[in-house]
């Protein structure tokens, strides 16, 4: 499930990998239990004669047709369908003969939010939202399995742990942001004498 490392750079390591929540599996698995159940009833009230045959082979026609329509495709769409969180970018890939995919730096990355409601919260899943600076500006990711716990390792590379320190994300020879800058802290004044001087405990040894 997690992204070739030949695709990755140097100094580059997966975060998080995942696929969407299982429970974009319960309508194809729903349909293929009801399927089964109608397409055995039919296939066994079928009167005998010699059209029992080929109308049992073409209700299991017909029920191999609709499993593969409605239940097989949503299936390989979930299996082959990845969200890839790395120190450097979030990755997507999607699509089952055709492969389509994206590529955000981290470093393009304003800001990261999460929703879900009560069946979400349930389930454990959630939809992650992402504004990146670019064209084509806010990214959706539905049915992230663990959706907080995956917001707070994002936060983490994006904006720096409880020091405020810089993420991932940023690499050691750029700039980073505007927003990701750590203001500087006032430096601690030090005593000083009647005259004027700075005391130090260096100016005894």
């Amino acid at each position: 499930m997690a992204i070739s490392a030949k695709l990755l750079g140097e100094d580059e390591y997966v975060v998080v990998s995942t696929r969407t929540h299982w429970k974009a599996l319960i309508g194809p698995v729903f349909l293929l239990l009801v399927v089964a159940a109608l397409g055995g009833f039919l296939a066994a009230i079928v009167p005998s004669g010699t059209l029992q045959t080929p109308a049992r082979i073409a209700i299991l026609a017909v029920g191999v047709v609709v499993l593969a329509t409605f239940a097989l495709k949503p299936f390989l769409n979930w299996f082959f369908s990845t969200y890839t969180i790395t120190n450097r970018r979030l990755i997507t890939r999607h699509g089952i003969l055709t492969r389509t995919g994206r590529d955000i730096p981290l470093m393009r990355i304003n800001d990261v939010s999460y929703e879900h409601g009560l069946v979400d919260r349930l389930l454990g899943c959630g939809t992650l939202h992402i504004e990146s600076a670019g064209e084509r500006g806010q990214v959706v990711l539905p049915d992230v399995p663990h959706v907080e716990h995956v917001h707070l390792q994002m936060s983490d590379l994006l904006f720096g742990g409880p020091e405020g320190r810089p993420g991932d994300g940023i690499l050691e020879d750029e700039q980073p942001p505007e927003h990701m800058r750590r203001r500087p802290q006032p430096q601690e004044q030090q005593p000083r004498t009647d005259d004027g001087t700075i005391f130090s405990s260096d100016d005894d040894r």
